[in-house]
C-alpha cells in the first residue's frame, strides 16, 4: 500500500468514515457517488466505509437505510444495479453515540475494528457531510482524539461562511491537518465538462488562439435552475445564492477559464494555475452586483420570519491580467428561474470586416455546457441557402457523450476516487477559496438592494444591465 499524501494511480486499504451518515447530502450524493465508484470497479481492493452519527444503530440497520436512499438515488444511474448495491453493502458499519472533543462516541472502536481487518496500515479518510457551521466541532474533534496525522479530510462547501469565518477556520484546520492532507470540495470542479474545459482550449489551437481579450468581448457564466429549496431551507437560508453559489462554484469555474497556461499537466500545476488567477480577479463592485429574492420565499417551512436571503444574484467581474484587462465575466444564478442550464459562453467581437452591419444581429459565441456529459456548440453567422443574401445564425455542436468509450463519472465519483488516490487538482485550495472570499467581500460587506422576482422567469429585469450589452444569450440560445 502506498500511504504517502501525494497521488497515486490506486488507493490502498482505505477505512472511510462519512460524518453525518443519516443526513440528506450523504444520501443524495456522497452515498451514490460511492456507489458509482463501485460500478466503475474504481474502489479499493479493501475498504470499510464507517457510518458516524448520534443515535445508536446497529450495522444491518445503517445497512438497510443506505440501501434505501441508493434505491432512490442511484440505481438505474451510472451503472449502479441492484447487485452493484448489494456488493457493497457488507462493507458498510456504523459507529453511534456522536463524535466531539470530548467524547469519541464509538468512532475509535470502529476505525480500529476496520483497521484490524484489512490492515493496520489502512489509510483513513474523512468525510464531513455536515453543515459548515459544525466543521470547527468535529476539526478539534479529529486532532483531539489522535486522527488527524497521516490522514485525508473532505469538506463540503462553503467552506466558511464570510471572510472571517473562512480565516478562523482555515487557520484551525492549518493547525491540525497539513495543506496537502485537505480536499476542500466544489463539485463544479469535479464536472466533467467542467475538466473539459482546459482540454479542449490547451488541445485546440483554433480555440486556443481566441482565448483572450483579443478576441473576446465577454465570458458569460450562467447557472439558472428551476428548482427551488424546500427540502434544504434551513441551509439555504443561512447561505443564499450568493454564498451557496458564487463565492464557491462560480468563481472558480471563473478561475478555470480564465488562467493562463499551467507550468506542466500536473495535478499540482493545474491547481496554482487556477489559484494564481483567482489572485488576480477584482473586487466585486456592489454596483456591479443585482440580488433577487422570489416570491414566496418567505412562506416556505424553515425559513426565517422577513429574510433577506438572496435566491438570486447576478454580478459583474473584471481580472486583471494582461490576457483578460477589459474582458467583463459575467455571473448568474437562482432558484425558480424559466430553465436549468449550466454554461461558459464566450462571446467574440465583431470582426471588423463583417458583412453583418446589423448591430442587433447575434454575435459569434462558443458555448460550453456543463451538465451531464457536456457539449460544445458555436454560434455563428451564415447566408440562408437560396437566393437571398440574408444572414443567419447557426450552430455547430458537439456532444461529449458521443466521443469513443466515454464513461463519465458523476461528480462526486469523480471527486471521490481523487480524495481516495491523492489528486487534489479538483479542490480549492487555501488561498485560492481567500481569493474568492476577497473577491466577494465588498458586496457581502455592503448588500445590494433585494429585487423581487415571480418563480418561472429569469430573475430581476435589473439583472439584464449586467450582461450587457448582449444580454444573457443562452437564454436565447439553450
Amino acid at each position: 500500500m502506498n500511504n504517502a499524501l501525494g497521488a497515486t494511480s490506486s488507493a490502498g486499504p482505505t477505512v472511510f468514515v462519512v460524518y453525518g451518515a443519516s443526513g440528506d447530502l450523504a444520501k443524495r450524493l456522497v452515498m451514490p457517488g460511492f456507489a458509482a465508484l463501485a460500478a466503475a470497479d474504481l474502489l479499493p481492493e479493501q475498504w470499510v466505509l464507517i457510518g458516524s452519527g448520534r443515535r445508536g444503530l446497529p450495522d444491518d440497520e445503517y445497512r438497510d437505510h443506505v440501501r434505501a436512499g441508493l434505491e432512490e438515488f442511484a440505481r438505474g444511474k451510472n451503472g449502479v444495479t441492484d447487485e452493484v448495491i448489494a456488493s457493497i453493502l457488507p462493507g458498510l458499519r456504523f459507529a453511534g453515540g456522536g463524535f466531539s472533543a470530548d467524547d469519541p462516541g464509538e468512532l475509535l472502536d470502529a476505525i480500529a475494528a476496520a483497521k484490524q481487518e484489512i490492515g493496520e496500515d489502512a489509510q483513513v479518510v474523512h468525510y464531513l457531510a455536515l453543515p459548515p457551521s459544525t466543521f470547527e466541532g468535529y476539526t478539534k474533534a479529529i486532532a483531539a482524539h489522535g486522527l488527524a496525522e497521516g490522514t485525508r479530510v473532505v469538506y463540503e462547501k462553503p467552506y466558511g461562511t464570510s471572510p472571517q469565518s473562512f480565516e478562523e477556520l482555515d487557520q484551525l484546520v492549518l493547525s491540525v491537518f497539513d495543506e496537502q492532507q485537505v480536499f476542500r470540495i466544489d463539485h463544479f470542479l469535479g464536472k466533467e465538462a467542467t475538466q473539459q474545459l482546459h482540454v479542449l482550449r490547451f488541445a485546440n489551437r483554433m480555440i486556443e488562439q481566441l482565448w483572450s481579450n483579443e478576441h473576446v468581448a465577454q465570458v458569460q457564466i450562467d447557472v439558472p435552475e428551476v428548482l427551488g429549496v424546500d427540502e434544504r431551507a434551513t441551509f439555504y437560508d443561512e447561505t443564499g445564492a450568493t454564498l451557496d453559489m458564487l463565492v464557491t462554484h462560480l468563481l472558480q469555474v471563473a478561475a478555470e477559464v480564465a488562467l493562463d497556461p499551467p507550468a506542466d499537466w500536473t495535478s499540482e500545476a493545474l491547481a496554482k494555475a487556477r489559484e494564481d488567477v483567482l489572485a488576480k480577479f477584482r473586487a466585486i463592485d456592489p454596483a456591479e452586483v443585482v440580488l433577487g429574492q422570489g416570491s414566496g420565499y418567505r412562506e416556505i417551512r424553515d425559513v426565517r420570519e422577513g429574510s433577506t436571503t438572496d435566491t438570486f444574484v447576478a454580478a459583474r467581474v473584471w481580472v486583471d491580467t494582461e490576457r483578460w484587462n477589459g474582458v467583463p465575466f459575467v455571473l448568474r444564478t437562482g432558484k425558480k428561474l424559466a430553465e436549468s442550464h449550466q454554461h461558459v459562453t464566450l462571446v467574440f467581437k465583431r470582426p471588423s470586416n463583417s458583412p453583418q452591419k446589423d448591430d442587433e444581429a447575434a454575435p459569434e459565441t462558443l458555448t460550453f455546457t456543463l451538465s451531464g456529459n457536456g457539449s460544445v456548440f458555436a454560434g455563428v453567422t451564415a447566408r440562408r441557402p437560396g437566393v437571398s443574401d440574408d444572414l443567419v445564425p447557426g450552430k455547430l455542436y458537439l456532444d461529449l457523450a458521443e466521443l469513443p468509450n466515454a464513461e463519465p463519472l458523476p461528480p462526486y465519483a469523480a471527486l471521490l476516487r481523487d480524495v481516495l488516490i491523492g489528486d487534489r487538482a479538483l479542490f480549492t485550495t487555501s488561498n485560492g477559496l481567500r481569493d474568492a472570499w476577497r473577491v466577494a467581500a465588498p458586496m457581502l460587506d455592503h448588500r445590494p438592494e433585494l429585487h423581487p422576482y415571480e418563480p418561472g422567469t429569469w430573475g430581476p429585469e435589473a439583472a439584464e444591465a449586467i450582461a450587457a450589452p448582449y444580454g444573457w444569450l443562452t437564454e436565447q440560445r439553450s
